[in-house]
């Protein structure tokens, strides 16, 4: 009988890795574009104001669907959570001290003491970490992906304080669980030449929508942050809305994985390492709004949008480089002290009899400890 899923081969295997590797590398580029397009918007700027709203539909609902699909072997062993706490909860106390001090010290804002409240984009590493945690419950359950959907509506029934990013956490929960659900042949779906082309179509007919709403939907819409109340909007106009912006998100995020280079190209070994610009860049960011460079782009127009947008590729290359990681590697990827992290054997080798040989590890077992698995190499 022949296998309904051949086992794909090393160049194939390859080729996903790009894919992926490259998927990566360009939200983080769109992450940093966004960052920066957000420091000088002005009413005066419908174009830019449409495209920004275009990339915040669909750049973090990718990130995250990208995050789901690489926690599909997380069941929660010793070793997994290890390596949970020390690839995302310590970088984000670390970060989140840091932002925090940076908030104090260029902004004048009240220095946070508290750990639970994420300051600026520290927010995903905590809601990542929920996340991930939560990855086996949506696995048994028989409808993730529809539980997850109303669990995010009704979040925005109740207002939510800032603790834990608790309303990002839900309301971007359906994408983690689609994550979790998605498959290579899914994937492979939306690579061909057809996909391609409606994808084009896509992003042109949004970015014609978004400009002739704009400014509408306003940034609270899009963060995924609030409740319908802060929104000042009914029940039934938020209901309405989030549904129409999850379209709309699927839509885009299904386009923007069509677009994504299968190939190997000099960018995509920076995949395994986004982790570091999406963390280093806001600290840029906080340091040239201090320093009035976005007031001054704001003065010079179209050539201020156009230089700040070419500056974001040197940018996340420079924030990628081997000296860089080298100096940030014990803020992005620190060590759990040797006397709080106890031992985890393998389970493998916890039930292997005494003398008998060692077993060779298992797909799921490299699946979870390759440097590739995680989305920005969180999940070592």
């Amino acid at each position: 009988m022949k296998d309904p899923v051949p086992t794909p081969s090393p160049s194939q295997l390859s080729q996903r890795s790009a894919f992926f590797d490259n998927a990566k590398v360009m939200l983080v580029v769109l992450v940093v574009l966004g960052h920066g397009w957000e420091q000088i918007i002005t009413v005066d700027a419908p174009v830019l104001r449409a495209l920004h709203n275009v990339v915040y539909a669909f750049h973090m609902p990718a990130f995250i669907l990208l995050s789901g699909y690489f926690s599909k072997s997380f069941t929660g062993r010793p070793d997994q959570i290890r390596r949970l706490v020390t690839g995302v909860l310590l970088p984000y106390l670390i970060f989140n001290a840091l932002y925090a001090a940076a908030y104090y010290y260029l902004r004048g804002a009240p220095f946070s003491t508290n750990p639970a409240v994420p300051v600026y984009l520290c927010w995903f590493l905590i809601a990542l970490f929920l996340w991930r945690l939560t990855a086996p419950l949506w696995n048994a359950l028989r409808h993730p992906v529809a539980t997850a959907v109303v669990i995010s509506l009704a979040a925005g029934a109740v207002e939510m304080g800032q603790e834990l990013a608790m309303a990002r956490v839900l309301m971007f929960l359906p994408w983690f669980v689609v994550g979790l659900r998605m498959r290579p042949d899914h994937f492979a779906r939306l690579r061909t030449a057809a996909a391609r082309c409606c994808a084009v179509v896509v992003f042109a007919v949004s970015l014609c929508l978004a400009r002739v709403l704009s400014p509408a939907p306003s940034d609270d819409w899009l963060s995924m942050s609030s409740g319908y109340s802060a929104l000042h909007s009914t029940p039934l106009h938020y209901l309405l809305g989030r549904l129409a912006l999850f379209a709309l998100s699927a839509a885009l995020v299904a386009s923007f994985f069509s677009l994504v280079p299968g190939r190997r190209m000099r960018i995509t070994a920076l995949g395994a390492v986004t982790l570091y610009p999406y963390l280093l860049h806001g600290l840029l960011i906080r340091a040239a709004e201090k320093a009035g460079v976005f007031l001054v782009l704001m003065n010079w127009g179209p050539a201020g949008t156009a230089l700040l947008t070419a500056a974001v590729v040197p940018i996340v290359l420079f924030l990628s480089a081997a000296p860089v990681r080298a100096l940030a590697r014990p803020l992005v990827e620190p060590r759990l002290p040797r006397w709080l992290a106890k031992p985890t054997p393998s389970p493998a080798r916890r039930a292997r009899p005494e003398g008998s040989p060692e077993p060779l590890p298992t797909r799921q077992d490299q699946a979870s400890t390759s440097p590739s698995s995680p989305v920005m190499s969180a999940d070592r």
